[in-house]
């Protein structure tokens, strides 16, 4: 795919596969990997920004010795993805018609 992924669509795929439950970063990565090529490293700034306004939460649990961070969805989260999720129908929609697809008018 050569179209990049803007920042509130990389925002809003993070919360939303934290709404089906906790996760840690490196299986956030191969989630969104499995949709949108994207780097090892990409969604770690994404992560740390998200945790900053509070949108995610985050928690230690040991695994073989060491320790993984998980990552929760917020109350603010959720209200925060349900803000990209109506912005991204409106702008598809947009973007579809321009693009010479069918939607109304």
């Amino acid at each position: 795919m050569a179209i990049q992924v803007p920042t509130e669509l990389l925002d809003g795929s993070v919360l939303g596969l934290l709404t089906k439950g906790d996760h840690y970063g490196y299986t956030l990565t191969q989630a969104v990997r499995q949709v949108i090529p994207i780097s090892e490293s990409t969604l770690y700034p994404v992560l740390r920004r998200l945790k900053k306004n509070g949108w995610l939460e985050t928690y230690d649990e040991p695994f073989q010795g060491r320790n993984r961070r998980y990552y929760r969805l917020t109350d603010s989260g959720r209200e925060r993805l349900v803000e990209i999720q109506s912005e991204w129908a409106d702008f598809n929609q947009a973007i579809t018609k321009l693009l010479g697809g069918n939607v109304d008018e």
